[in-house]
């Protein structure tokens, strides 16, 4: 009998493309997404290219009733954790929803699996939490602090989830600290469909090169870098998925609470990123320089090595496969899932 995993917020980019990763691992899957952020067409795309069936119920992880009932009419193995807001400047401009959705949420979930037995938890965190490094590249032990609420929700979350564990070590828990997720399913399928104008880099870049945005705003061309633009840890979303099947998989075989970064360890700035996509797509995109954002650092990136040698885990897709596998998606489904 195959376990189920239970994937809070799986309609979503990452949830998503973890749930093929899950199915061909040989799990069952059952998503819950209340679809603020995500359509439930995704998972139907999910289940064409798996071509297996997913469970999915519409609802939210503030919702107890509505878990207690999904825990006591399904037998649950592991959660993984996705759903969360996840825009910085929007939680700066609405704090009080992020941290009812993102930290309440997670105590109504974690009351719900502590009523059910159910222990093993995989969290979708952030790098955020490392704030503004000191030195790089970034391993698990440097000390973390939070520049925005929504990076103080996912670090919230971090020491509530480590005081669950010390007031019953039966629980275990993965804390994955992911970098920067790009690309999408090599199908084209399904990949990111941001609800509005795009946070992050790669889905603005996409836009542009599709037409639907007229040119790329490069936030700072004066930091301390090669070219002087910001420069990220970029992580292919099916190598970031992957990790979380690792995950599950070290849950069952450790007990504890443990931080994993989720990088590849290699820093490219927003011009490398622009010049490889333009080679993707065959294109040369409009680009402007325009101030620095608050908040922003100059650079930022992954030691991955505890993830290599306690998960076994290491990402293997290079900035080319992100720049292509974006573009198919964007090509094929200019408007996302709509």
């Amino acid at each position: 009998m195959s376990k189920t995993i239970l994937v809070t917020g799986g309609a979503g980019y990452i949830g998503s493309h973890t749930c093929i990763k899950l199915l061909d691992a040989g799990f069952q899957v059952l998503v819950l997404d209340n679809y603020s952020n995500s359509s439930p067409e995704a998972t139907r795309r999910v289940q064409q290219i798996a071509g297996k069936t997913v469970a999915a119920i519409r609802g939210d992880i503030n919702d107890a009733p509505l878990l207690d009932s999904i825990f006591s009419s399904n037998d649950i193995h592991a959660v993984i954790h996705f759903a969360g807001l996840k825009a910085v400047g929007e939680s700066v401009a609405q704090p009080l929803r992020y941290y009812h959705n993102n930290v309440s949420g997670t105590v109504v979930l974690c009351d719900a699996m502590q009523r059910a037995g159910v222990k093993n938890l995989v969290f979708s965190s952030s790098a955020t939490v490392y704030g503004d490094p000191a030195s790089l590249p970034i391993n698990e032990a440097f000390p973390t602090s939070a520049t925005n609420p929504y990076g103080r929700s996912k670090l919230m979350i971090e020491e509530l989830l480590g005081d669950l564990h010390v007031s019953d070590p039966d629980w275990n828990i993965a804390l994955l600290r992911y970098f920067n997720p790009v690309g999408a399913h090599p199908s084209g399928l399904i990949g990111e469909d941001p609800a509005d104008i795009p946070n992050n880099l790669m889905p603005y870049i996409a836009q542009v090169a599709v037409g639907r945005r007229e040119r790329l705003n490069v936030f700072g061309g004066d930091y301390p870098t090669h070219d002087g633009t910001g420069v990220r840890d970029y992580i292919h979303v099916m190598d970031l998925a992957d990790g979380h099947v690792r995950a599950l998989e070290w849950l069952n075989s450790q007990a504890g609470i443990r931080a994993f970064n989720l990088g590849t360890g290699i820093g490219y700035s927003v011009l490398d990123m622009l010049k490889a996509f333009e080679k993707a797509c065959g294109k040369t995109l409009d680009y402007v320089i325009s101030d620095r954002r608050p908040g922003d650092v100059a650079s930022c990136y992954a030691d991955p090595q505890r993830a290599a040698s306690e998960l076994d885990w290491s990402a293997r897709l290079g900035l080319e496969a992100m720049c292509a596998d974006a573009w198919r998606w964007q090509e094929r489904n200019p408007q996302g899932y709509k």
